[in-house]
């Protein structure tokens, strides 16, 4: 898999996945026309600008076809503005590892080369892939909260807990 910056290119892509209804269950804006995918697409490549960080665009290596978008961007958590780790995979692409491998790069990224304090992942409990994902990249403890009208839960990575975990994982590696 390949991760790069979305483009307005992407837009039929990437309406094919968000405009299924299984793949955007569980997202507080439902599935997603061209003209809603288009908008997410704007506001990716302005947080590109703003934060130098937004949710990217994952290829597949062989067919380098769109299959779906990783990354962390600002989101109003509470009032407070948070950087929040979202994704998306076009369905066929469920089940392989892949969101789990997409979203421990985003995370290194984040951590090491933006230097972020702590990252936020907003899911809600029953979503179970999700919290598998979230679970398997090193988020532990949560806060039950409304989002959106919705009982979620956010989840905190602090800087520090990913260092450590980063850490133990090569310490783990090379013995």
């Amino acid at each position: 898999m390949l991760i790069r910056p979305l483009s307005l290119d992407d837009t039929p892509a990437l309406t094919a996945i968000l405009s299924d209804a299984e793949v955007m269950k569980y997202s507080v804006r439902g599935a997603c026309d061209e003209a809603a995918t288009s908008t997410f697409i704007k506001w990716c490549l302005s947080c590109y600008e703003s934060h130098s960080i937004g949710p990217l665009a994952l290829i597949d290596k062989e067919s380098k076809e769109l299959i779906g978008f990783c990354g962390v961007g600002p989101e109003s958590v509470g009032g407070t503005e948070e950087m929040n780790l979202g994704y998306r995979l076009a369905r066929r692409y469920w089940g392989l590892g892949l969101a789990t491998e997409s979203v421990r790069a985003v995370l290194a990224y984040a951590f090491n080369k933006r230097a972020f304090k702590s990252v936020v992942v907003i899911i809600e409990p029953e979503h179970i892939a999700s919290l598998r994902v979230a679970k398997k990249a090193g988020f532990s403890s949560f806060q039950s909260k409304k989002f959106h009208e919705r009982e979620v839960r956010v989840y905190r990575m602090p800087r520090d807990q990913w260092d450590t975990l980063h850490n133990n994982t090569l310490q783990g590696t090379s013995r």
